[in-house]
């Protein structure tokens, strides 16, 4: 019993070994006969649609130059789109700038305890309020004055002539007897604005940019927050909040700029306004002061010019102790604004070194003219404070 016991395991595995050997047989049949009738299943393929050839060399000269053309027609196509929408990005960043410099007015109501809509419209209604004002009551004054400045123009001419030194200059270069048969011949206004019918579509298109950048603004100040966030979310989750807080300073500091630049634009209209009255100018005080109100708010030279051309009106119109006290005024009132006036206004708005508003005012001057100026301030210090958040923080903790 033992013995017969004894031998049935030895049995057992011997069993198993021929089973798992006649598996792994029916199992390299299975393989054969599945080799055998691919080749028939591929052939058959081939008969219908041909054989497939090997892969395209993705490093193969052909196909790099051709994807390589593809990229410059894209970005001459691109270029192209972008010069001929030019205009109207334009006007779209115009008005964003324009809207984060209305924002803080309403966020000053929000603080008073008003809604967010509520503090939006009133901020609305009150500047088309403004702009009603100032189309009813101050454009029939500026231009009526401008008009008594263009057609007394000879006159202030004649006058000039009769400084010895002008004389002088005016017999080696006759600059005074061009300016004054220029001005009276009535070109001015045509050649500047090429013709009547120059002039007529210059008015137009001033007046159809402006009501686009005023409609785009008031889309703006009402989806404010909205704009924002959508802005936000082109970026990653993971770093959508650091982004978020960044945008917000970037958005503070631009609606502090603009509204700061106002601010700074009437205080200079509004002294321009109150001299001209007490010098005995008041025919000419609205549109003089208009004037210095719109050059202030041009960086660096905006000041100065509307000075300049204030100072050499006073001159024709009035005598020389007259002229002598404008520009006594405006030497004064500009050191006044340069070192108490600006520096309070923008001081929380524009953290940027001087050299860099130079050369920030002067390549967006260059690039977009007057209006590049403006932006190019703003932007400058937005770009600044960007890389001393980003770069110059990732480069100190390396």
């Amino acid at each position: 019993m033992s013995g017969a016991a004894a031998d049935r395991p030895a049995d057992g595995p011997e069993t198993t070994s021929a089973q798992t050997d006649s598996a792994d047989d029916a199992t390299v049949d299975s393989e054969a006969a599945i080799d055998v009738e691919e080749p028939e299943q591929e052939s058959e393929r081939d008969k219908r649609f041909g054989k497939p050839g090997p892969p395209f060399d993705r490093r193969s000269p052909y196909l790099f130059g051709l994807l390589l053309g593809l990229g410059l027609l894209t970005a001459y196509a691109a270029g192209n789109l972008l010069t001929t929408m030019g205009s109207v990005i334009l006007q779209v960043v115009v008005s964003l700038f324009i809207a984060a410099g209305i924002n803080p007015m309403v966020v000053f109501l929000q603080r008073r305890g008003f809604p967010r809509p509520w503090a939006v419209l009133s901020v609305i209604l009150g500047v088309l309020g403004a702009l009603v004002l100032f189309f009813v009551a101050l454009v029939p004054v500026i231009s009526d004055q401008v008009a008594k400045i263009s057609a007394n123009v000879p006159d202030w001419v004649d006058e000039l002539q009769r400084n010895q030194r002008i004389q002088q200059l005016n017999e080696e270069y006759q600059i005074l007897d061009k300016v004054q048969d220029y001005v009276a011949s009535g070109d001015f206004v045509s050649s500047a604005f090429g013709g009547a019918l120059g002039v007529g579509l210059a008015v137009i298109n001033v007046l159809v940019t402006g009501f686009i950048v005023i409609v785009l603004t008031l889309y703006f100040i009402a989806a404010y927050d909205q704009t924002k966030n959508a802005i936000y979310r082109l970026a990653p989750a993971s770093r959508r909040e650091r982004v978020s807080k960044l945008g917000d300073r970037v958005f503070e500091g631009i609606g502090g700029y603009v509204s700061g630049a106002f601010v700074v634009a009437l205080c200079a209209g509004l002294s321009t306004l109150v001299l001209l009255f007490v010098i005995g100018m008041g025919e000419y005080a609205v549109a003089l002061a208009f004037v210095v109100m719109i050059t202030d708010v041009i960086p660096m030279i905006g000041a100065t010019i509307g000075a300049v051309i204030v100072c050499a009106i006073t001159f024709a119109t009035t005598d020389l102790k007259t002229g002598l006290i404008a520009v006594i005024f405006y030497i004064a009132y500009q050191q006044f604004e340069n070192y108490v006036v600006y520096p309070r206004v923008m001081s929380r708005s524009v953290d940027i070194p001087g050299v860099i508003t130079v050369i920030a005012a002067l390549i967006g001057a260059s690039l977009l003219g007057v209006v590049g100026a403006l932006l190019a301030i703003p932007t400058a210090a937005a770009i600044l404070m960007l890389v001393r958040e980003v770069y110059v923080r990732a480069q100190d903790e390396r």
